[in-house]
């Protein structure tokens, strides 16, 4: 009798402990599902896409009746977005960067020169008043990484008043200049292809550290003729965006910036008129192929009322420093990724 009361106890013990395993592998599956659901739930409002890579070209020349240089050139670039959408909010950033060397041989000085350098970084936080409309707030940031110079006069062998051979003119450096916006507006959004937002509130620092380049990009003067590091402007700033990926391995992104000042300055102390708008295009084309290889074709058209760049006449237009059209296209055979 002791026996079988002993067994039935034992095996009461055993369902039970069974039973208390079950209900915590149950309980602890039940915890890895919901994790996992809410890992994947949180997943699908952000998205991230861009295109990088690295493209290089060369040209070498013999013999060549009709003249150029011999020379390679390389540089690395990257146009990355990354965005966030859950209810009504959103937040958006971008990245658009590139730099890149050449090195010719025929030259005397410098063979090692930049050929490719910009830094744009946008981000924005949206919130849904209508299907496809949206108040915002943007900040950005331009500028490069690395010094911009000029060789002409180092490459027609000219020399300083003691016979040494000149060293080429300086004329952009890291935040000399950079630009840097905050704006407060509403964003039309009909699809996830095409936007334009239109910001009545924006400020724009504009700064130049270097002393000697301040002239060139429209500072502010003191009283006693020397220019400030920092200007600050309250005005309109207009943005538009394209970000086309439908189809397979190409990849289509294009940004366009307008600002002008609501503050009015006379222009012989280098300001700028409401209306007078600094503009920022910039274009991005990639197709892959044999999923490691790409073709770009990559412009940017700039125009900013106060800075001054030397040139020739053209049509009603004088010589010398002015603001003037500025263009950059780059066509670039390489390794790249799409995403």
């Amino acid at each position: 009798m002791k026996k079988v009361l002993l067994f039935c106890v034992c095996a009461v013990a055993f369902v039970f402990a069974n039973a208390q395993v079950d209900e915590k592998t149950a309980a602890d599956e039940a915890l890895k599902t919901k994790v996992k659901s809410a890992e994947i739930d949180s997943a699908k409002h952000w998205k991230f896409t861009g295109v990088t890579g690295l493209n290089a070209a060369q040209t070498a020349l013999f013999n060549w009746a009709a003249g150029g240089n011999n020379n390679v050139t390389g540089f690395v670039f990257a146009n990355l977005t990354l965005s966030y959408k859950k209810d009504k909010w959103t937040w958006d950033s971008n990245l658009d960067t590139e730099l890149g060397e050449m090195y010719s041989s025929d030259y005397q000085r410098y063979r090692w020169r930049k050929a490719n350098d910009k830094l744009n970084f946008m981000t924005k936080v949206g919130y849904q008043m209508h299907p496809q409309w949206y108040l915002s707030l943007l900040g950005s940031f331009r500028s490069q990484y690395a010094p911009g110079k000029d060789y002409k006069a180092v490459d027609a062998g000219e020399v300083d008043e003691n016979g040494n051979p000149v060293e080429p003119t300086l004329i952009s450096k890291w935040l000399s200049p950079s630009y840097t916006d905050l704006a407060l507006g509403v964003e039309w959004r009909p699809n996830d292809i095409f936007c334009v937002g239109v910001y009545p509130v924006a400020g724009r620092m504009t700064t130049c550290l270097e002393e000697s380049l301040r002239p060139n990009y429209g500072m502010s003067m003191r009283s006693d003729g020397t220019y400030k590091p920092i200007t600050l402007n309250m005005g309109l700033r207009i943005n538009g965006g394209i970000n086309y990926t439908l189809v397979k391995n190409l990849k289509i992104i294009s940004t366009i910036t307008l600002f002008t000042p609501y503050t009015a300055r006379i222009h012989d102390e280098n300001g700028q008129k409401f209306g007078n708008f600094d503009v920022d295009w910039d274009v991005a084309v990639t197709y892959n192929f044999l999923k490691v290889f790409s073709v770009s074709l990559m412009t940017s058209l700039k125009y900013y009322d106060k800075v001054m760049i030397d040139g020739p006449a053209w049509g009603k237009y004088d010589a010398g420093p002015r603001a003037r059209v500025q263009f950059k296209e780059v066509v670039g055979l390489g390794i790249g990724y799409s995403f």
